[in-house]
């Protein structure tokens, strides 16, 4: 094939210590590699060598062999080369493509066949036996958080360098990842195949078990939160729902607010139930009810978001978690408004953290992507009921993610103060009712928002004074913002949420929810600040 005829012809591959993040030689982890190996040099993990391609490389290969090992991927030129070349280089045979490439750090082979016992009862436990998801847990070793944290100070410079140069599968001089396109990992004779089988070799065996382009978003996802691991999944309804069914076994009794995403809360009161799951509905503030649902009833898991949508409500995490955990509960916080750099969930005692990471995340209003990140007890039993229902990552999408993350901090930034000064100038506005935003003395969570975040995110909502469609007037009115849904991108999106989300229900349903015609909920890009405030001042004039 066109990736072997590459490496026969140019056989040299050199490698090279990068001395700004080399680190001690740990032992290896099974995956057929001897402990003294020059391919087994790494920092906690992570890999620090970059593989670097003969200076006349590149104007050897013809134009065609060029697309074709372009198409392919490095890591499967680099694997060919060390097969062709174990004599002359001492590296033993690499089992396949994936083996090859991912040599260069140790990764854990798969979990065994049940696994960890969780703290509670989920409705997952008996799948985790499932021969065909053997491959689950195969990555990184170790809590990349504490793997950074010791030279480098800042989740911006964690979000630009976690799993690449800090360590990632595909070894190359390229700064930016490869997109590792493929469907399936082949085995270069059935000897490694039972050996992955018999977990003595780590694989990720099929694209919807895992991908190393994939890998390198979770890690950088994974830094930022503090968890042990994390998951990817196409979107975050998908996350939310794998989660739910992963997690609360059928006949069990989760709590969640009122103020959240719709079609989680559709989720929750139509398709749960069919599995005889119940619910308890508490205002995002309404500790007693807490108590009281978790005093009356077997809960598995407190589901809630913080900031919430589209009111921006926060929960006391810290408090809500030592409740729940009192009582055996679990809690997962959807911290798609905060993103990981505003709060930190996991570090204020929730058990996992969940985001849409088509928002702020990715930032740019190009890709959809859900993440799911704790422990890896609980990310395994939720990786296991993802590999059977789907929904996997494209790996083009987890390079749009990698990419987005290394402006994510300077976004965040931006966004962080444009919204707050938009929000105090929207307050004082005679034609504005009132404004939702916990950076504002105003908003009921205030003074929590300002102890547990960082920074109170790039989304603000108000109601203008005047009915739907005064409102939607002032919608049409706007030149800089993008009529749409969603929000954390670039560019600013403007939606009146009884139009774009409820415009099923009559007004007095949308009522029940707090969702009132003239309630607009406007995400802030990182256009510039006087720019948005002009536009909307202006739009505010036409009503």
């Amino acid at each position: 094939m066109a990736a072997s005829s590459c490496a026969r012809a140019f056989p040299s591959f050199e490698a090279r210590s990068d001395p700004d993040f080399s680190r001690p030689e740990i032992p290896s982890t099974g995956c057929g590699r001897k402990a003294n190996s020059p391919v087994l040099r790494t920092a906690h993990g992570l890999s620090s060598l970059i593989f670097k391609f003969p200076p006349n490389f590149v104007r050897q290969l013809s134009t065609k062999a060029r697309r074709n090992c372009s198409n392919i991927g490095v890591a499967q030129v680099v694997a060919a080369s060390w097969s062709n070349n174990q004599a002359a280089s001492g590296f033993t045979p690499a089992a396949s493509a994936v083996d090859a490439a991912g040599a260069a750090f140790p990764v854990r082979a798969a979990a065994p066949a049940a696994v960890a016992p969780v703290e509670v009862e989920t409705g997952l436990v008996e799948v985790a036996e499932d021969a065909s998801c053997n491959a689950e847990n195969v990555k990184l070793e170790g809590s990349p958080s504490l793997e950074y944290a010791s030279f480098l100070s800042s989740d911006g410079s964690v979000a630009i360098h976690a799993g690449e140069r800090l360590g990632r599968g595909i070894v190359t001089d390229a700064i930016t990842t490869p997109v590792v396109n493929t469907s399936a990992y082949f085995f270069k004779k059935t000897a490694d195949l039972i050996d992955f089988k018999e977990k003595r070799r780590a694989s990720f065996e099929y694209g919807r078990y895992g991908n190393y382009t994939t890998i390198v978003a979770e890690q950088k996802i994974s830094a930022l939160e503090g968890a042990e691991s994390t998951i990817l999944m196409a979107s975050g309804m998908c996350a939310s729902t794998v989660m739910l069914m992963a997690l609360v076994p059928a006949g069990g009794h989760l709590v969640t607010t009122t103020d959240c995403y719709r079609k989680t809360r559709i989720f929750i009161e139509t398709v749960l139930p069919k599995m005889g799951i119940t619910a308890t509905v508490i205002d995002p503030a309404d500790i007693g009810g807490l108590e009281s649902a978790l005093e009356n009833n077997n809960v598995t898991l407190f589901f809630t978001e913080s900031p919430t949508n589209p009111f921006l409500r926060c929960v006391d995490i810290e408090h809500v978690s030592k409740l729940c955990h009192d009582k055996g509960a679990l809690v997962c916080i959807d911290g798609t408004f905060a993103t990981p750099l505003n709060q930190k969930a996991l570090a204020l005692g929730a058990d996992i953290v969940l985001h849409s990471a088509t928002k702020f995340i990715g930032g740019h209003n190009d890709v959809l992507a859900g993440s799911i990140s704790g422990p890896e007890k609980l990310i395994s039993v939720v990786r296991n009921l993802h590999h059977i229902l789907g929904g996997a990552l494209n790996p083009n999408a987890a390079y749009l993610i990698i990419r987005g993350m290394k402006t994510l901090h300077l976004r965040v930034q931006q966004q962080n103060t444009t919204a707050q000064r938009m929000a105090e100038i929207l307050e004082a506005h005679p034609k504005v009712r009132r404004v939702y935003y916990p950076g504002l003395a105003s908003h009921p969570e205030h003074e929590l928002a300002k102890r547990q975040m960082n920074g109170f995110g790039g989304v603000v909502s108000f109601e203008v004074d005047g009915d739907l469609l005064t409102t939607a007037k002032f919608v049409d009115a706007l030149r800089i913002p993008y009529i749409a849904p969603s929000f954390g991108g670039c560019e600013s999106i403007v939606d009146q949420p009884a139009i774009m989300s409820y415009w099923d229900l009559s007004q007095s349903e949308r009522a029940k929810y707090g969702i009132m015609d003239n309630l607009v909920r406007f995400s802030f890009g990182v256009e510039d600040f006087e720019d948005l405030k002009a536009d909307i001042l202006q739009a505010l004039e036409t009503i």
